[in-house]
């Protein structure tokens, strides 16, 4: 759909993070005192963050670990976009993806740690907990925080307050990260077989998750990263803590949808498998059978 193509090497991608997830192991027992997680600075590294959540989510039967499963996804779909040569500048690809992932990551270090974080990501892991949204909806309450609000100050963060200069990256990544959403939510109907209910309700007035538009984040992430971008010092931080107020909002009819969408979730709901942690491994499996992540 979005001409984003990925091949199926499940071993291979599974052995590499292994040696990576090790390695963070390691570096955690020598260093018992560590609150936070081990440094990030490269692709490899995010992914081998990405696989502990995922693990220990599913461990500890956690919905932490549906958004860590797309978001292994994505970030492997752009390591191996950078390998393939796909990107206009595949070092900066990378460090635009180490920074825009931080912000996930950090958030969610924040969040285990009650300091403070963003209302909107807030507002996501404190979805977590609750058994009555779908996985979809999960899914999109962390899209909507990363899209939102972390990409354009992501952006800007790499830009060095060139904004036209990453231009070209921050489409890419909102590229795979529609493409492989889409394809995570088409192979959710094993876990949600009632999901396409949702269909039956996607005019403009009553279905705000088929508002949800990813594209339309994205174009609202750039105006945002453009207003940022000519921002400083107190000005800046208050352009990001509106902007966070917003997405909030956001969070909260997605989580809450009313009327008839409503019960329809309900409905769907019933039927979906209530097991957190066989969820979380369909959700990663569906990952590894199609994505190969290069050394």
């Amino acid at each position: 759909m979005f001409g984003v193509k990925y091949f199926c090497h499940g071993r291979l991608c599974g052995a590499i993070t292994a040696k990576y997830v090790k390695k963070v192991i390691t570096s955690v027992i020598k260093n018992p005192m560590t609150n936070g997680p081990e440094p990030t600075t490269t692709i490899n590294d995010i992914l081998a963050q990405l696989e502990i959540i995922i693990a220990d989510s599913v461990r500890t039967e956690s919905r932490m670990g549906y958004f860590a499963a797309l978001y292994y996804k994505v970030t492997a779909g752009v390591k191996d976009g950078i390998t393939k040569g796909q990107f206009e500048n595949g070092p900066r690809m990378a460090q635009f993806d180490v920074v825009f992932a931080k912000r996930y990551l950090d958030a969610l270090n924040a969040w285990k740690n009650n300091e403070p974080l963003s209302a909107s990501w807030r507002a996501a892991f404190e979805a977590v907990n609750s058994r009555s949204l779908l996985v979809l909806q999960h899914l999109l309450l962390g899209i909507n925080a990363h899209i939102n609000l972390d990409l354009g100050i992501a952006a800007v963060a790499v830009s060095g307050g060139r904004l036209d200069t990453v231009q070209k990256d921050f489409v890419a990544i909102n590229t795979i990260i529609s493409s492989l959403t889409y394809q995570v939510l088409n192979d959710i109907d094993r876990v949600s077989p009632l999901l396409s209910l949702l269909g039956l309700h996607a005019d403009n007035q009553t279905s705000i998750l088929i508002q949800f538009s990813i594209d339309n984040a994205r174009d609202g992430a750039w105006c945002f990263a453009e207003e940022l971008v000519t921002k400083q010092g107190a000005a800046y931080e208050a352009c990001i803590a509106q902007r966070d107020q917003t997405i909030k909002k956001l969070a909260a009819d997605l989580a809450h949808p009313k009327g008839i969408m409503r019960f329809t979730i309900w409905l769907i709901h019933l039927f979906e498998w209530k097991n957190v942690a066989k969820v979380i491994k369909v959700l990663h499996e569906v990952v590894k059978r199609k994505i190969v992540v290069l050394e």
